[in-house]
């Protein structure tokens, strides 16, 4: 793969128009990235349709001669065929492999001529894509982007070396007790559903995988009925229409993704103890979560913020850390998918201490389902959700990233100038109410990766 800092090498010291020493260049850059556009009190987004009736949101800085650009299809993971699990994941690191009439050597070199950077994500609903180059490259690296989109090579000695970095990854995560850990708790949260599938596959799937199935996966899953975009940099409105026919146009108008049933994980108390030989156990815990177009999603994120999602400050830390010095690491966070929504959480502690710390999770979580948080804990989680917000906006690439999530939620354009004052605007008894409904401390799904001792495979309710 190309080293992105490459690619901006070359081109700034071409765009100063004189040669600049690496250490100077490496200064210049951080200067660039840091002075990249931050939110605006309002932001302008611009909802560009092309000639060709490609959508994008917009907006236009002018502050450094870059463009990025977000975008995704609908489809990823989910789509995978049961047999052939990773095929999303496999495709998303072939799309740099070669393209139209250019080796992968070739394509790579193109896009460091054109210092062009371009990756691509396989979620388990969403396939993303990311694409930044430099204004006076915009017209040639948009061609490299549609040839990876419309007309990927898939060369059979790309396949078989990708195919084997993914498998190497795929035996270094079979050892990784986090891995394991969250991997397992899909498989049994969700059953026979696509979502208790690993997006990156297994040692037997993705060996299945050919080059026909790449192919596949490409013509189901790259079309324009399931695309969204947005682009953020220095280009207009007037601009951007070409240039999204040029990547884009060329697709088909129609996909033929497979529908995907709703999901729940089932009720709890469930427990499954996987033994690894290791000094440490981890611990993955969860239940449902609410979507995210749920009444009270907001409720929810700020109630996670106060119990896991907060670091240092949040009550699972300091009950099971600091108080009780019972793990390094716990953490939570809340998963909404188009067909399912979860809320999980993380703890890594001794084998000697896993049951113990299993029980302040679960009297925690009760206790906040009983009580609620205190009214300091709600107004520092305000102040800090509202404060840090501006953080998702301080370059080019965030900004597009943000605006590219706001569509694919169906959240509005106004979303970035009314979240925060949804935020404010939730109050003590609002928190209280939202944790009752979406903690089940008895309903808890585990899964354990060590040698953990003294801890019952079959959970009983407190």
């Amino acid at each position: 793969m190309v080293n992105p800092m490459q690619h901006f090498t070359r081109a700034l010291r071409s765009w100063a128009g004189r040669t600049v020493p690496v250490t100077g260049f490496l200064a210049l850059l951080i200067v660039i990235i840091i002075t990249a556009p931050a939110a605006e009190a309002k932001m302008n987004i611009q909802e560009v349709t092309s000639p060709g009736g490609i959508k994008a949101w917009l907006v236009e800085s002018r502050q450094v001669p870059l463009i990025a650009m977000r975008f995704s299809f609908t489809g990823g993971a989910a789509q995978d065929p049961r047999d052939k699990g990773g095929l999303a994941n496999f495709v998303s690191g072939m799309l740099d492999e070669g393209a139209g009439n250019l080796s992968s050597e070739k394509f790579q070199e193109r896009q460091e001529e054109l210092a062009l950077r371009m990756s691509f994500k396989a979620g388990r609903d969403m396939f993303t894509g990311s694409f930044q180059t430099l204004k006076s490259n915009a017209d040639e690296a948009a061609k490299l982007l549609h040839l990876a989109l419309s007309k990927p090579r898939f060369d059979t000695d790309a396949v078989d070396r990708i195919k084997k970095q993914i498998l190497t990854g795929l035996k270094f995560d079979m050892n990784d007790p986090r891995r394991v850990a969250s991997l397992e708790w899909f498989k049994l949260a969700f059953k026979d559903h696509p979502y208790s599938r690993p997006v990156k596959g297994t040692m037997e799937s993705v060996k299945r995988i050919n080059r026909d199935d790449l192919n596949d996966f490409v013509a189901k899953v790259f079309t324009k009925d399931g695309l969204s975009v947005a682009v953020v940099g220095d280009i207009d409105a007037k601009t951007l229409g070409p240039m999204l026919d040029k990547i884009f146009g060329k697709l088909p108008q129609g996909s033929d993704i497979e529908p995907i049933a709703e999901a729940k994980p089932p009720a709890g108390p469930q427990r499954k103890i996987i033994e690894m030989n290791v000094p440490q156990s981890v611990a993955v815990f969860g239940h449902s979560g609410f979507k995210r177009k749920d009444e009270d999603f907001i409720e929810s994120y700020i109630l996670n913020y106060i119990l896991g999602g907060g670091g240092f400050n949040s009550r699972l830390t300091e009950e099971v850390r600091e108080k009780r010095g019972l793990a390094y690491s716990i953490y939570s966070y809340l998963s909404p998918y188009r067909r399912a929504a979860i809320y999980l959480g993380n703890v890594a502690t001794e084998n000697k201490s896993m049951t113990r710390s299993l029980k302040v999770i679960r009297d925690e979580l009760k206790r906040m389902a009983d009580k609620g948080p205190s009214a300091e804990e709600l107004k520092n989680a305000k102040q800090y959700l509202t404060g840090s917000y501006a953080l998702r906006f301080d370059t080019s690439s965030k900004i597009a990233n943000q605006l590219l999530w706001i569509q694919i939620e169906n959240l509005g354009k106004d979303y970035i100038d009314t979240r925060n004052a949804s935020i404010e605007a939730v109050t003590l008894s609002d928190i209280s109410r939202v944790a009752k409904r979406l903690l089940k401390a008895d309903g808890l799904i585990v899964t354990i990766v060590g040698r953990p001792s003294s801890i019952e495979t079959k959970p009983k309710k407190s």
